[in-house]
């Protein structure tokens, strides 16, 4: 046993020498594999990694639609569901139009009033361009009586002077003659009054015509309102948060429910300021959303906001105080996508992605 074991201790570092090779070798393949590794990791370093800025604090956005009641009223009808879709100018609420139906015929009731008042004046206006013109007939008449009546007063005057006539019809001649001054002087003032009444009936006429146009404006308003009692879908979308219950009260300017839009999706991502120097609009984008990842979505940078998110914020930060602390801030990038993935499928307003924007 003893023999037997010596030469188990003699053969022990003999397999130890023999595997130092196949051990060298080993190394020196991990070596190479490392080192092969790290020249391709610096080869797309230099030639594309360090021109790709990354960021996850991303997220899907599209223009959420709120639908709100520009007029109060019972609702009479919700004509949608949770998470249907529709389609641009379909009927989403209908609030009561009973009240604004009766509202819509007093106000054609008043267009039609103000309208027959119109052309009640217009007729009184050419009435009365009728008693103008026969104002002037009596002036002429008048006119002619007065230079009659003083031709017969002078020659009656002079005959009774002359004891060639009495003086009787001396002083009928004056009589005729104050007579028909009197009657002048009414046809110039009736003809006076007659134009006086035209200019007045002017006037009534542009009030009449400032009251039309008011009942026409209200006219149109109560037909806004009665056409607003219908809630109609703006775009094509999902319904989303719905508020609006059949036997409810629409307050005007509440919301009732909102609409999804069913394409037009984008992405805005919140990058460092550090990461910002080469980025310009039109660049590529590589997108990885968290409900999908393993799709890749492609985009292009759209714009970048003019100022940090801190800036925009309720309460922006007052950097002036004595407990200073430097914070990296982030610039928001809108992103848009190309392709179908704009459209409303998985990717939903909210979700969190993952964008990587190619600087080069």
């Amino acid at each position: 046993m003893s023999e037997a074991l010596t030469a188990t201790k003699e053969a022990t570092p003999k397999a130890i020498a023999a595997a130092r090779p196949g051990r060298r070798v080993l190394v020196a393949l991990a070596a190479a594999i490392l080192a092969a590794a790290a020249v391709a990791y610096g080869a797309y370093w230099v030639t594309a990694g360090q021109y790709l800025e990354s960021t996850d604090d991303a997220y899907v956005g599209g223009n959420v639609t709120a639908l709100a009641a520009n007029v109060s009223g019972p609702i009479a009808k919700v004509a949608v569901t949770d998470n249907q879709f529709v389609r641009a100018g379909q009927l989403i609420v209908q609030i009561d139009d009973r009240p604004f139906r009766a509202a819509l015929a007093r106000a054609q009731a008043g267009v039609a009033g103000s309208e027959a008042n119109v052309s009640n004046l217009a007729a009184a206006r050419t009435l009365q361009l009728s008693v103008i013109e026969e104002a002037k007939a009596d002036v002429q008449s008048a006119d002619a009586e007065l230079a009659l009546a003083a031709q017969n007063q002078a020659r009656y005057a002079r005959l009774a002077a002359g004891n060639a006539g009495s003086v009787q019809d001396s002083q009928t001649a004056n009589s005729a003659y104050t007579q028909a001054q009197a009657a002048t002087a009414k046809a110039h003032a009736a003809l006076t009054g007659a134009r006086t009444q035209l200019a007045v009936i002017g006037t009534q006429q542009d009030e009449a015509a400032a009251a039309l146009k008011g009942a026409i404006a209200a006219l149109r308003t109560a037909q806004l309102n009665l056409g607003y009692t219908q809630i109609r879908a703006p775009v094509d979308g999902y319904i989303g948060d719905r508020a609006a219950q059949s036997g409810g009260y629409a307050q005007a300017g509440a919301a009732l429910v909102s609409i999804v839009p069913a394409q037009g999706l984008w992405v805005d991502a919140n990058f460092k300021e550090d990461q910002l120097a080469r980025m310009r609009p039109g660049q590529h984008v590589r997108i990885i959303a968290d409900i999908l990842p393993g799709r890749r979505i492609i985009g292009h940078v759209a714009s970048l906001a003019p100022a940090t998110g801190a800036v925009f914020s309720i309460l922006p930060p007052e950097n002036a105080t004595g407990n200073f602390t430097k914070i990296v801030q982030r610039v928001p990038v809108r992103i848009l996508l190309d392709g179908n993935a704009a459209t409303l499928g998985l990717l939903r307003p909210g979700l969190s992605v993952t964008a990587t924007v190619d600087t080069k």
